[in-house]
């Protein structure tokens, strides 16, 4: 879909938001001693401040308000998206500042994910995409969380993921909201990628997990039923990664919801020395899978459910594969990985 000039400058001034809002979020962190501290369940090396991701929550707040405005037929889901939104980012502005239970955290984000869920239905979507879009509201909120832990990789995801459900979904609304997020999350990455200067905190990735499933929604509710498993596949670097560790962890009988450094990204990170390499792989993995999304979408009408089938499971089966590969131990005989 081409762009028009209209939405150049719609793009151009969420990255500004983005950017602006960043930068200021920054000054504040350090004025209010937010940091991030290093230590052993840490995948960085200096104090760093948290809570930029509040740049890109107030953007993307301000997307689903003009939309309001410019597609008021859409408002029941637009309000109820945004009143799920302000939950999930909010809990998380609190606690970056003052560490909140993980189980407060999570009855907030299951109350948000209720909220996205009821404004598909009441919009006509039908139980099936909310039943869905509220496990998946529920799950990416806290996997994107589990998951931004280097620099860069919360954020690139997020572009990325955001683009391909943009692409499938198709309509206005999707496109319109898809870029104020890419945007935004741009906005943000200087600060936080190759080197962070700050963090998304839990305020940001938050936001962009409940952001993604709404566009995910969106995507859902164009798509036949038969074609809903290719929405994994631009999810799939980081539920395959989130999912695995924490079933890992849990059958080891650890405390699952606690900090680590388990997942195969931070592991990867530590052996190479560096989160440019991973960060960059993580992405073309992704750019990968939402080329296998589309063309699962708009290539195997003739094949039908089993053509996609196949697609998403063996895409999928790989993403087991490299995930066990890349958390083998550092004296593994082959254990530089790529980028190594």
């Amino acid at each position: 879909m081409p762009l028009s000039p209209g939405s150049i400058a719609w793009f151009a001034l969420f990255a500004a938001l983005g950017a602006a809002g960043t930068w200021a979020a920054r000054s504040y962190a350090l004025r209010r001693r937010l940091l991030d501290e290093p230590g052993e369940r840490r995948s960085h090396q200096v104090a760093t401040p948290r809570g930029g991701g509040i740049a890109i929550a107030l953007a993307f707040l301000i997307a689903i308000m003009a939309m309001i405005v410019r597609q008021p037929r859409e408002i029941v889901l637009l309000v109820c998206a945004g009143s799920g939104f302000l939950m999930v980012a909010g809990i998380g502005w609190l606690d970056d500042h003052r560490p909140l239970s993980p189980w407060s955290r999570l009855a907030v984000h299951a109350v948000a994910a209720g909220w996205l869920a009821v404004g598909f239905y009441l919009s006509g979507s039908g139980a099936g995409v909310a039943l869905v879009v509220f496990a998946l509201c529920l799950a990416l909120v806290n996997i994107w969380n589990f998951m931004d832990g280097i620099d860069g990789l919360a954020a690139t995801q997020a572009a990325l993921v955001a683009a391909a459900f943009a692409w499938l979904a198709g309509s206005a609304l999707a496109v319109h909201l898809g870029l104020a997020l890419i945007a935004a999350t741009l906005g943000f990455l200087p600060f936080n990628f190759p080197r962070a200067k700050i963090f998304l905190g839990d305020v940001g990735s938050g936001a962009l997990g409940f952001a993604l499933a709404l566009m995910a929604g969106l995507s859902l509710d164009v798509m036949p039923v038969e074609a809903w498993p290719l929405a994994l596949l631009p999810l799939s670097a980081f539920v395959l990664d989130a999912g695995f560790t924490l079933l890992t962890r849990m059958l080891r009988g650890e405390r699952w919801w606690t900090p680590h450094v388990e997942h195969a990204y931070q592991r990867w990170s530590r052996r190479i020395g560096s989160h440019v390499p991973v960060t960059t792989w993580y992405a073309v993995w992704t750019l990968l899978a939402c080329a296998g999304a589309s063309t699962g979408v708009f290539g195997l009408g003739g094949e039908g459910q089993r053509g996609i089938s196949m697609l998403v499971s063996a895409w999928l089966m790989l993403g087991c594969g490299l995930w066990y590969w890349l958390r083998r131990p550092a004296g593994h005989p082959a254990n530089g990985g790529f980028g190594a």
